[in-house]
């Protein structure tokens, strides 16, 4: 007597490849995937090879995303600890004998020159992670003010640099864990209510800070001058202003529909000295207006607004395992 085997097709094969991808949240990255592929091709078809380049980037990307889609979350939770503690060992290594380049200290040589910050923005959330992941069920205060010290000492190092635009991008994918945590709100609140404070006395007051021989605390001229320039930028029109300037006009020449499709003056004019990276939302503005706009912003809020009621839910479940427990 002989057992008799169906062979899966390549589809059955293939399938459970696939099964540990959330289908919204896929679809909604390739909508925005799409918008910037879109985006870019206008923007930089006569730019070089930005576009080609750009393109290449977000194929890697797509196969990194399908490779690590296939790590189990346990695979992923024994890689934080040790992720975390080489970023941070490297983060002090380059303090101590790291490259300088223009003023900032931000690189080390390893054989190949590495930027260690650029390791804590997968190794941050992962730590964290980890960290409930542990304390899952019984978390505490203290379990919070653990993870904010986790938080703080690479931010400070990074910092110290100083880079100041990878220390909010840590500090946020950091704040971002622990607010899906169970963070309260009681907590989060009074925070808000000081930050929005804190901007609205700077805006207020940028007359006055923003004078040359006004010092700001714990801040570097070169800091302080970004954000007096993004305050009022006509301060220095045809300098360090000049590229936000020309940006809101052509943000403000799209009007409603946009001018269209690869017709941006503003942008193929190269009034937009940075059109390709940092303006490349004042290139799309100006192309496809307020109803372009509106319909990214929608997208992008969307993945907020799931994460938001992922959030709730989980919450609520926490709460209920709670009482269950209690009682």
């Amino acid at each position: 007597m002989s057992a008799v085997f169906d062979r899966p097709s390549l589809l059955q094969r293939v399938q459970p490849a696939f099964t540990g991808f959330d289908g919204p949240l896929l679809f909604a990255v390739m909508l925005l995937g799409a918008a910037g592929l879109l985006t870019m091709y206008s923007a930089g078809f006569d730019h070089g090879t930005r576009f080609v380049d750009h393109a290449r980037n977000m194929l890697l990307a797509v196969g990194i995303l399908f490779v690590v889609a296939q790590v189990s979350p346990q695979r992923l939770m024994a890689l934080a600890v040790p992720l975390y503690t080489v970023g941070v060992a490297l983060l002090v290594a380059t303090a101590v004998m790291g490259v300088t380049k223009k003023g900032a200290t931000r690189w080390l040589n390893l054989g190949v020159v590495i930027q260690p910050s650029e390791i804590l923005k997968i190794a941050m959330p992962l730590m964290l992670a980890w960290w409930f992941q542990r304390r899952e069920g019984r978390t505490q205060a203290s379990d919070f003010s653990v993870a904010l010290l986790l938080v703080a000492v690479p931010v400070a190092l990074i910092v110290k640099q100083p880079d100041l635009g990878t220390a909010i991008l840590v500090f946020s994918a950091g704040l971002y864990v622990i607010f899906f945590a169970g963070l309260s709100w009681r907590l989060i609140i009074p925070v808000l209510v000081l930050a929005a404070v804190a901007i609205t006395a700077v805006v207020v007051s940028e007359d006055r800070i923003c004078q040359p021989d006004v010092k700001w605390p714990m801040i570097r001229d070169y800091q302080k001058n970004r954000v007096c320039t993004l305050l009022d930028p006509t301060t220095d029109p045809l300098g360090k202003g000049f590229h936000i300037i020309q940006g809101m006009i052509a943000i403000g020449s799209g009007g409603v529909e946009g001018k269209g499709f690869m017709k941006g003056t503003q942008t193929h004019l190269e009034f937009i000295p940075e059109r390709t990276t940092d303006f490349i939302f004042a290139a799309f503005s100006e192309e496809f207006g307020l109803v372009g706009v509106v319909g990214l912003l929608t997208r992008s809020s969307t993945w907020a607004w799931s994460a938001a009621s992922c959030r709730w839910s989980a919450c609520r479940c926490r709460s209920s395992a709670t009482a269950a427990r209690r009682w």
